[in-house]
């Protein structure tokens, strides 16, 4: 018997319980367990003792947990209890998760260092190298002398909000202890919880990187909470202003995280500026100036779109695992921020944050002067210019770092760890040509603070080098990291110009960096000056709104240039928009009467270095197209050869292709289509919605019922049969590298042959596209739309033969605008005789007071509508296409205006025969087909 004071050696586990994964490191296997499911990390628990500990970590189950759940979260005592009360599991299986095991014979630094970070406590961890500059309350001047570019600490701007005294844990748990906050954590789901629930969290968690509220909406379910601060007069100049609600970008937070919670590092959305105000608690701040990089953060570009990704550890994880390794002359600028301190990050600026202890705060972004320009510049398309804005010039340089390591002998010894540990780790983004050296003197201490590094300095004539010279803003992919939209983006531009002419020096910067506007300004003058129109003035050199193509407004008239899509695209839209109104012309249709004149269209190319402009009116074929080698139908030479079969054909080819190959793929980027409509007077419905009386909408549901019956009445143009089924035929059987389904359409009519051919084609690559849209379509759709839509969308059209035999349709098939939004309807004023039948003609001098439908202050009375506009996205196709925008924007689901449309409207939306029909089922329900 062995004598009990002789204790057998510990064998180490790992080798034999993990068999063959033995040789994986012990961060990959944690890696790896993180992609299961929960029950199959419970089934991988009982494999052996040493993937029982993996599996039972509390990080593995907080990331399996935050990765399932969505919508509001109630903590369980433990994360894997949680997560486990998302999989609604046997009460008694519940409870046996509880017990758990411990073994002997087992090591792992990297679990025990995540241990360690889970459970220190930071109520010490407090030291300051290099001090962020500490001031009392300063006057704008003194800020912007002295302030501006660097980050710094105010006091006193908090001084006498009700917030320095009522945000506390306890005063808001009594108020607001049954509100929803949204959580921002790893999920890439929306989660919130009750701010009671949080707060439980919060005291009883031991997480490396705890969950914190950061709600961007936090004035809408508690507004009480905007009443308890005021923006500084510091930064009362915010140039997102000007959007409404709806279209701007989040920019304000209120935040409230436990010790060892906090922001990783990163550069606030779209190179804004902020400011942050603490409350509550103490925070610890680290920063460095734009382009440098911290160490341990990678800085990824996407080539196709520009997008930027951030990999970088946790806070709490990189002050512990990688400050440490800093020499002292490239450690980060840094602070402790106290209650009442706001601290202020300028535009381009790294930062991390670490929460010492429970605190709460509230935050906001901001485009002022300062920063507008380089918050234009994030906006521009493309991709090289973000990854140098935010990584400096080692954003070029990945191919020369690549061959310097290898060539790098063990003598060279005068580069730190730290230095080579960065250029190893720092970007991934192609080197995409040579870069000129700047040699302008850069002045400030966010610019100096770089010059020992690189040569490299936050000036937006040097970032500018970076942009594509190709770029077009309304072709270009648009990155989904981007803080708003690109027809949002627009909007804003043109906003400022109109709204801000004391500013238009500036705007027009902006706009040239994110738009390329002085080239749009180029091609427009070159058409007003072959067409002898009026000099512009300053307020007519910006395009108009958000639209997809560059529109100007001038005195009398609109210049429409034709962009999207590319030229092949901008062809066939300006081809079927002349075929259209010359039909309108020809059958005297009353539509004609509420669209605007067209003045005079043609084709804008570069030539020898020089632009020429030839006039077309669609018919026809120009040397200038003949060149580009575009696929035509055969027509006859009076026809219009761009018209809109050409053009069904045209979306036909393109369902499956990405933007980006549409704007490349015809070679002919150098040829710009145009047209001249007269002007209309009055205003947008747009602008006009919250001033408008109820019996004037309700006329406006009239006219626009009146107006699409006439609309979806015209003659379809005559359909070559024969040549679009040859050209159909000849397509390649290939989309994206799959072979096509065949579609089986012998049963189709010749003229919808066209769209189930589309549709099948751009069912294909349908949830990508719609991931891509992103906001305002909610994931859980995109999740069920492939079971939604029909596997055969002949299904939708409800075919039976006539008397003769012939498959027939139950659908009409006509023209349709596509468009109808509240920013394609024009109103005019008018007087109150005329309000009730909604006659665009009759409008009298005087009545009851008022002069042309204006009272004695210049206010109108009444409006009606005079004229739909904007015909770029003409088609042939169900009219119910055209009810869905009019319903949803116009409308806004108004069940009254809807009623009054289809009371003027008249027409089926269905030609339905119930002997002939399907017999019923959800494709035959119209509100299937609108959905």
């Amino acid at each position: 018997m062995q004598n009990s004071d002789q204790a057998l050696p510990v064998k180490d586990r790992r080798p034999h319980a993990l068999g063959d994964l033995k040789i994986i490191p012990d961060e990959i296997i944690c890696s790896m367990l993180e992609h299961l499911t929960p029950r199959d990390v419970g089934r991988l628990a009982c494999v052996s003792s040493v993937m029982y500990i993996f599996c039972n970590e509390e990080p593995l189950w907080m990331s399996l947990c935050l990765k399932k759940a969505s919508g509001l979260l109630q903590y369980k005592g433990s994360w894997k209890k949680t997560a486990l009360h998302l999989e609604d599991p046997p009460i008694e299986y519940d409870e046996s998760c509880t017990r758990l095991l411990h073994f002997d014979g087992f090591y792992s630094p990297f679990l025990y260092r995540r241990y360690y970070r889970c459970h220190t406590v930071l109520d010490g961890f407090s030291f300051d190298s290099q001090l962020v500059k500490r001031k009392k309350i300063v006057t704008r001047e003194e800020f912007d002398r002295e302030c501006a570019e660097e980050p710094i600490l105010l006091s006193g701007l908090a001084d006498t909000w009700p917030a320095r005294n009522t945000w506390t844990i306890d005063q808001l748990l009594t108020r607001y202890g049954d509100t929803a906050f949204r959580i921002s954590q790893r999920s890439v789901r929306s989660i919130s919880m009750k701010f009671k629930d949080y707060v439980a969290y919060m005291n009883v968690q031991h997480d490396e990187d705890p969950l914190y509220i950061f709600d961007y909406k936090f004035g809408e379910n508690a507004q009480g909470l905007l009443e308890d601060y005021r923006v500084p007069d510091l930064f009362q100049e915010d140039l997102f202003n000007v959007l409404d609600g709806d279209m701007r970008p989040s920019y304000r937070w209120v935040i409230i995280g436990p010790q060892r919670s906090g922001a990783s590092w990163h550069v606030d959305p779209a190179l804004t500026s902020a400011w942050n105000t603490l409350l509550c608690g103490r925070k610890r701040w680290a920063l460095y100036p734009p382009g440098r990089v911290p160490l341990g953060v990678t800085v990824h570009v996407n080539e196709d779109d520009g997008d930027v990704n951030i990999e970088t550890p946790s806070s709490l994880e990189w002050w512990l695992d990688f400050y440490p390794l800093l020499a002292d002359d490239d450690k980060p600028i840094e602070c402790t921020q106290l209650p009442g301190e706001t601290i202020v990050v300028p535009s381009g600026w790294w930062h991390c944050i670490l929460n010492l202890e429970t605190t709460i705060a509230v935050t906001q972004n901001f485009v002022d002067s300062k920063n507008f320009e380089f918050v234009c510049l994030d906006f521009a398309p493309g991709y090289r210019h973000k990854g140098v804005c935010r990584a400096g010039l080692l954003a070029l340089e990945e191919e020369s770092l690549e061959g310097g390591g290898k060539n790098t002998s063990a003598g060279d010894h005068d580069m730190s760890y730290p230095d080579l540990t960065r250029k190893e780790k720092r970007v991934r983004v192609n080197r995409c040509g040579e870069i000129q050296n700047h040699e302008e003197d850069t002045n400030g201490v966010s610019k100096n603070y770089n010059s020992s590094k690189q040569d490299f300095s936050y000036d937006i004539n040097f970032l500018a080098k970076f942009l594509d010279e190709d770029r077009d803003h309304y072709n270009f992919p648009w990155s989904s990291g981007n803080c708003t939209g690109k027809r949002e983006m627009r909007e804003w531009l043109y906003k400022l110009w109109v709204g801000k002419p004391e500013m238009r020096e500036l705007i027009w910067k902006g706009a040239c960096l994110a738009l390329n506007a002085g080239k749009w300004l180029e091609l427009l003058e070159e058409i007003c000056n072959f067409h002898k129109l009026p000099t512009l003035t300053a307020e007519e050199k910006l395009p108009v709104g958000n639209g997809s193509n560059p529109v100007y407004l001038m005195a009398d008239c609109v210049v429409k240039i034709f962009v999207e899509g590319g030229f092949e695209s901008s062809i066939y839209g300006l081809g079927t928009e002349l075929e259209f109104y010359s039909l309108l012309a020809k059958v005297n249709s009353p539509l004609k009467n509420y669209i605007p004149d067209v003045l005079a269209s043609g084709i804008l190319y570069v030539e020898n270095g020089s632009y020429t402009i030839v006039p077309w009116d669609g018919k026809g074929v120009l040397d200038v197209i003949g060149k580009c080698n575009l696929t035509l139908l055969n027509c006859k030479q009076e026809e219009f050869p761009f018209g809109i079969w050409s053009k069904k054909q045209f979306e036909y080819r393109s369902a499956w292709m990405s933007v980006s190959k549409l704007s490349t793929s015809d070679g002919c980027n150098r040829i710009w289509p145009y047209i001249i409509t007269k002007r209309c007077k009055g205003k947008m419905f747009a602008q006009l919605r919250d001033a408008l009386s109820g019996e004037d909408v309700l006329n406006l549901a009239s006219f626009l019922g009146e107006q699409l019956r006439n609309l979806h009445l015209l003659p379809c143009p005559p359909f070559n049969e024969s040549s679009l089924s040859d050209k159909l035929k000849t397509e390649p059987p290939f989309n994206n590298g799959f072979v096509e389904d065949v579609v089986d359409t012998s049963s189709v009519p010749a003229e919808w042959e066209i769209f189930i051919r589309t549709l099948a084609r751009k069912k294909k690559n349908l949830v990508n596209r719609l991931t891509a849209w992103g906001h305002p379509i909610p994931k859980a759709l995109i999740d069920k739309v492939d079971e939604y839509i029909p596997d055969d969308f002949v299904k939708l059209l409800d075919i039976y033969q006539d008397e003769n035999g012939l498959n027939k349709v139950c659908k009409p098939c006509s023209w349709i605008h596509s468009d109808i939004m509240d920013d394609n309807v024009y109103m005019e004023p008018c007087c109150a005789s005329s309000r009730s039948n909604g006659n665009a003609a009759d409008t009298g001098p005087m009545v009851n007071g008022s002069i042309n439908g204006y009272d004695e202050f210049g206010e109108a009375k009444s409006w009606h509508c005079s004229h739909i506009i904007d015909f770029s996205n003409l088609s042939i196709g169900d009219p119910i296409y055209d009810v869905i925008p009019i319903h949803l924007d116009i409308f806004r689901g108004d069940s009254s205006l809807f009623k009054q449309f289809l009371e003027s409207y008249k027409l089926p939306l269905v030609r339905r025969m119930q002997q002939h029909g399907s017999g019923g089922g959800k494709f035959s329900r119209l509100s299937y087909h609108a959905m």
